[in-house]
């Protein structure tokens, strides 16, 4: 972002051209440098686990030694016995030099047995009239499985009954070849498999509509011949609804508590869609832009892969860009949200950074979550490098935590500060941020109007080196940084702030990706109508804000500062939820 959409960036003279981006700060798990490396062959693309019954790991992952869609394509697996620390040399699942083999998902049963299933262009399609086409998302849908913990692979690969739809029927050949692929690992549910993928009407990612395969015997069979398939939704036509454009692909899904089945897909709408099934996928709500809650703000994504998961306790994570883009940008830093299901929806949290790469430039996705003894990773490709990371556990119970309204530790500010105090005070030194360091503000804030210029914070010296807060003439309340040679600003959504009223407001300075957000009476600023993010990337050689002045506190305000904390570290989003549950927000 670098501020594209922030209210002021002011760099003097002195500032230089900006560093070369460099790893987080130490220590950061969120910085996805950070990460555990999965082995490839150049290109990687969907590293997915199973875990085997004796806790080893098995990814298998799309590679090559080219770019993506370019011939010698295929699918392979890597075994890992120490969470992620080492791994196997891939192991073929279909050869480099055999018909192009892409976007597998893994499943494994409860006798061990391990499935994947892959494009296979089984049609051997190569040229579209007289143009040479990538040809990863053509032909057939297929499987080969494992019965030795994904060393070998069987001998003979199984073709799924895609059945031919109008979708197919309107293609470039005419349904004769069919444009499919696939993000979602197979679920089950009961005793059934479902797994959902993505068909095509027109080469090439054009008229997307999304499908499912549901399997009642999957579980039991022995022999793949006596699998039986069912593809749904019934009837002609796929999920999708034509008032969203042509872009609507990557079709995931998790299942309720009873059973049900719940959608979300990626557009080009600045949002995904989503839809639930309440008959085994036979047929879906209508399609709508996923929100948060029913009614609730919309979710903003760009168009790159919303994964969606249900843990084995019940409760679901997304993993999204949290950025309004219509692209394939964006996908910088990556942000997750926790979900507990009410009254037969989903209702997802504020979200947290999960990890983030210090270039805006990096591109992270596709990724996949693991769940054993009780703690979790994600894996994720930048398309030339894949990797694997540890969740901190906290941080996903505090998004569950919101949304069940519970609150956590309180955080220990480094000031506090309330309207019986002098107007000005010490200002604490806060970390560098050019070292990864981050502090974080919170106030209980009445402004009389919402005049610009007004001056709620101030400890800026006569170099102008420090922090203030003031009112802008959108009428939102910016944060300024300065060092004393860069100047940077960043301020709240429009229209969250009223005349007259109470706000609990927190702004989050995050030193490791770079970021400020603002949390606006428990909700994280998101961009709203006005800008496609809530959040600001400031520079990376913006250094020490630390000024020599002390703090003065409403030095120019036509309100009240009620309440005001100063923390030397950032806050997460859910600690900020939670100071403003606390204050009765």
């Amino acid at each position: 972002m670098d501020g594209t959409f922030g209210l002021l960036i002011l760099t003097t003279a002195l500032a230089g051209p900006p560093s070369a981006p460099a790893s987080g700060p130490a220590g950061d798990p969120r910085d996805v440098r950070h990460g555990l490396v999965i082995p490839d062959e150049g290109y990687c693309d969907q590293p997915y686990v199973v875990v085997r019954p004796d806790g080893a790991w098995v990814c298998t992952m799309t590679t090559g030694r080219g770019v993506e869609g370019q011939r010698g394509q295929h699918v392979v697996a890597t075994i890992s016995d120490d969470r992620g620390r080492s791994w196997s040399p891939p192991i073929d699942i279909e050869p480099a030099d055999g018909p192009e083999a892409s976007w597998a998902v893994p499943l494994i049963t409860p006798g061990g047995r391990i499935y994947v299933f892959y494009d296979y262009n089984g049609d051997r399609i190569d040229r579209l009239g007289d143009k040479n086409i990538r040809a990863d998302m053509l032909g057939w849908y297929v499987f080969r499985y494992s019965d030795d913990g994904g060393r070998t692979w069987s001998a003979r690969r199984y073709r799924l009954p895609v059945r031919v739809t109008a979708c197919d029927r309107e293609n470039d050949w005419r349904g004769q070849v069919q444009i499919l692929w696939g993000i979602c690992k197979p679920i089950v549910v009961g005793d059934t498999v479902f797994f959902s993928f993505t068909k095509l009407g027109r080469y090439m990612l054009e008229n997307g509509e999304g499908w499912l395969f549901r399997s009642d015997n999957l579980l039991t069979a022995r022999r793949p011949e006596e699998i039986e398939w069912r593809m749904l939704p019934d009837g002609e036509h796929g999920i999708r609804a034509p008032e969203f454009g042509s872009v609507q692909e990557e079709h995931n899904i998790v299942a309720l508590a009873n059973g049900d089945l719940y959608c979300m897909y990626r557009t080009t709408t600045g949002s995904p869609c989503h839809t639930y099934s309440r008959d085994g996928g036979r047929t879906w709500t209508r399609p709508v832009h996923a929100t948060y809650r029913p009614g609730g703000p919309r979710i903003k994504h760009p168009r790159a892969c919303p994964r969606i998961w249900r843990t084995s306790g019940g409760r679901y994570l997304l993993w999204y860009h949290n950025h309004g883009g219509r692209d394939f940008e964006g996908r910088n830093p990556a942000w997750i949200a926790g979900g507990l299901e009410r009254n037969g929806h989903i209702w997802w949290s504020q979200p947290e950074i999960l990890l983030y790469d210090r270039d805006p430039k990096t591109r992270m996705s596709y990724p996949d979550l693991i769940e054993q003894d009780g703690r979790f990773w994600v894996t994720e490709t930048q398309k030339e490098i894949a990797r694997v990371h540890e969740i901190d556990a906290s941080l996903l119970e505090g998004l569950w935590n919101q949304l069940a309204g519970r609150r956590g530790p309180a955080p220990h500010p480094v000031l506090r500060w309330t309207a019986d105090h002098a107007p000005e005070v010490t200002m604490p030194r806060v970390p560098l941020l050019r070292d990864g360091g981050g502090f974080s503000i919170e106030m209980r804030l009445r402004l009389d109007r919402l005049d610009a210029g007004q001056i709620v914070l101030d400890s800026r010296d006569d170099a102008g080196r420090g922090v203030a807060l003031q009112t802008t003439p959108a009428g939102t309340l910016a944060i300024e940084l300065s060092d004393g040679r860069i100047r940077w600003s960043w301020d709240c959504d429009p229209g969250l702030l009223v005349a007259g009223r109470a706000h609990h407001i927190t702004v989050i300075v995050d030193g490791g990706p770079r970021i400020i957000t603002f949390v606006v009476d428990g909700r994280l600023c998101d961009g709203g109508e006005s800008r496609p993010c809530g959040w600001g990337r400031f520079r990376e050689a913006l250094g020490d804000v630390n000024g020599t002045a002390p703090l003065r506190v409403a030095p120019s305000l036509n309100g009240r500062v009620e309440l005001l904390r100063v923390y030397d570290r950032y806050l997460r989003t859910s600690e900020a939820v939670s100071l403003a549950l606390a204050d009765g927000a």
